[in-house]
């Protein structure tokens, strides 16, 4: 018989970076390399922050589990998390629940700056595989998409037109020798939260849940399970097959559709009872992401799920 620390320990002795361990997808992203066996080093901020404290109660985090203080424009710190790592997540980037002032400086600069910076400590370290968690939005912010019109991994997003909607995009298809750069480009994700702070995209579904905003515009919401997310992550860094560009979506349901159905499951929450008619969106496809395998849970379980650790959090009180 195998003894449990052996077989937790058989997918790799070499770590796995995840920056932005104690964020939304990143929590999820420790939580499955920590079950799959694999050894852990996560980023933060401050590991003694007490935001932090959900990571270690992961299964294995004892011993498999190691966090690191480090800052993405601050390279050393980036490099010594890095070292004795084979393959590197990162997921964490400035994404702000509100506009800023000056998006180029505060979001931009901070997003590209630190992205080299993890790249670069990558090659020093001799990392191999790097798994690069970007957004849907870099797909589908195009004025010359039609309505309706099904977009794949060989579409961007337009930069200008992005500026003039306070959207950020950046481009980077540099190719680094040794190192290969898979990117993810998932839409809304939603699921049950493992961190204590409230994340951009459960703030959207909170927002519904407890605001009482009278009316709300009717327009789909592109939606994938934080947990479907973070398997996919996985499948792009063990297949060696995986490469490029994977927009990573599951249900597209109109926004009334989706309150209708939120209603029906919780009838006592405050929900918006007008919705505005928009124009058709346009839809993602994401088939090259199944052909590694990928599978997603029901829209059901996700919103459910959601629900159920909003309310465990105390975020419906």
């Amino acid at each position: 018989m195998v003894s449990s620390a052996l077989r937790w320990r058989t997918p790799s002795m070499a770590g796995k970076l995840v920056h932005g361990a104690g964020g939304f997808l990143g929590s999820w992203v420790v939580n499955l390399l920590l079950c799959k066996g694999y050894v852990v080093h996560g980023t933060v901020k401050e590991p003694k922050d007490e935001k932090n404290a959900h990571l270690s109660k992961l299964e294995n985090a004892s011993e498999n589990l190691k966090l690191f203080k480090a800052d993405l424009l601050d390279y050393n710190s980036m490099l010594s998390a890095i070292e004795g790592c084979n393959g590197v997540f990162h997921v964490a980037s400035p994404v702000p629940s509100t506009t800023v002032p000056n998006p180029e400086v505060e979001v931009v600069e901070t997003a590209i700056k630190g992205t080299l910076n993890v790249l670069k400590a990558c090659l020093e370290a001799k990392v191999k595989r790097v798994v690069f968690v970007s957004s849907a939005a870099a797909v589908g912010m195009n004025p010359k998409w039609s309505e309706g019109q099904v977009l794949d991994e060989i579409c961007w997003s337009d930069k200008e037109y992005c500026k003039t909607v306070k959207m950020v995009l950046y481009k980077n298809n540099v190719r680094i020798c040794t190192l290969t750069v898979v990117s993810f480009l998932p839409a809304l994700s939603l699921g049950p939260i493992l961190q204590s702070n409230v994340n951009a995209s459960s703030l959207i579904l909170l927002r519904i849940l407890k605001e009482g905003n009278e009316s709300m515009e009717n327009k789909v919401r592109r939606i994938v399970d934080v947990r479907d997310v973070a398997e996919a992550l996985l499948l792009a860094y063990e297949k060696l097959e995986a490469e490029g560009r994977y927009i990573c979506t599951a249900h597209a349901i109109k926004a009334k559709a989706m309150v209708d159905k939120l209603r029906g499951l919780y009838p006592h929450y405050n929900y918006p009872n007008k919705f505005a008619d928009v124009g058709e969106d346009i839809r993602l496809n994401c088939e090259k992401l199944q052909t590694l395998g990928w599978r997603y849970r029901p829209l059901d379980e996700t919103l459910i799920d959601s629900v159920k650790s909003y309310e465990v959090a105390g975020l419906l009180d």
